[in-house]
């Protein structure tokens, strides 16, 4: 297990993947960076300011973004296309799904400022629907890593993974999780904290907030087992259903639309393995409101007190069966 520390500390995740992407442009030669007039939101200037022959800013045009892309990655070359994760989904939608996945080409998909993270922006700039969508891709690695630390591991082994990879990144400061780097492998789920009372599985920002209830549920004697569950597709089916054998029930938490992410991922992966109770948490079918992203959450019920009053309902209705 790793530890937390105090979740009074943040860190801007577009900072910490610039800083990775510009480290990985020294280590990998045959890297080359794309964007669509988000170089300075995205951070990818410092990349573009070491290696200016090997960065491409295409403007506003993402299906030829991706396009572009897929026809590096023909040549040789291993393309990161840095944009917001509503633009690489819907609007270059069928751009990745037919140049990149389907040929399965080399290409990595960096989607910031996902789930909520631009809160401000409204619909036309929030995602609550891209880990649905891409995880139906055929073959498509889909990675949502929980805070800066482990975004800059996701984004390194992205980069050294063979064919095409979703990842689902943050905007600005979110908690710290990992006191440390821990160790981080694609489909391999990370344990936080051990319980066999109770599940909480989780990824992206949410991490954070079930960490915290599983601490809090600790202080009334319900103990709570977390796992980061950053590779969303290949899931951890191993470590699922051992969650689903050792404690009493699972929730999943998830800054998506109810329908479609890791809620749908677990449930789906236990269909053939009945008699284990999931809760899903996650924005409900709809559209959300415009605001700040932590305000946004609270109104959303994603919060660790929200987590931990569904826990103690889960194991209450688990009496009672």
């Amino acid at each position: 297990m790793h530890g937390v520390m105090d979740p009074a500390k943040y860190r801007k995740i577009r900072d910490e993947f610039g800083d990775t992407v510009a480290a990985l442009g020294a280590e990998i030669p045959d890297m080359v960076v794309l964007t669509a007039d988000l170089m300075y939101p995205t951070r990818t200037e410092k990349f573009a300011q070491l290696y200016p022959r090997r960065f491409f800013d295409v403007g506003v045009a993402e299906q030829n973004l991706v396009g572009i892309a897929a026809g590096l990655a023909t040549c040789g070359k291993i393309p990161l296309v840095a944009d917001y994760a509503n633009f690489i989904c819907l609007r270059a939608g069928e751009q990745v799904r037919n140049d990149i996945v389907y040929t399965n080409l080399n290409v990595k998909l960096a989607a910031l400022s996902s789930g909520l993270t631009f809160g401000v922006g409204g619909p036309s700039h929030q995602s609550y629907e891209d880990l649905g969508l891409m995880r139906a891709l055929p073959g498509l690695t889909v990675i949502v890593p929980s805070d800066a630390r482990l975004s800059g591991l996701a984004v390194r082994a992205a980069m050294n993974h063979r064919g095409p990879v979703f990842l689902r990144l943050g905007r600005d400061e979110e908690k710290i999780v990992y006191a440390e780097n821990p160790p981080y492998e694609i489909g391999r789920a990370i344990q936080l904290r051990d319980g066999r009372d109770i599940a909480i599985l989780a990824n992206g920002p949410m991490v954070a907030e079930a960490v915290e209830a599983a601490d809090g549920l600790a202080e009334s004697g319900i103990r709570a087992r977390v796992l980061d569950v950053h590779t969303l597709k290949p899931i951890d089916r191993e470590a699922v259903e051992t969650c689903a054998r050792e404690t009493r029930g699972i929730i999943t938490v998830e800054e998506h639309n109810i329908i479609g992410g890791l809620g749908s991922a677990v449930v789906e992966t236990l269909a053939e393995e009945p008699g284990c109770p999931v809760v899903r948490i996650g924005i409900p079918d709809i559209f959300p409101v415009i605001g700040p992203t932590f305000e946004l959450r609270r109104h959303l019920g994603l919060t660790a007190a929200a987590v931990m009053e569904k826990a103690r309902q889960l194991l209450a209705g688990a009496k009672n069966r």
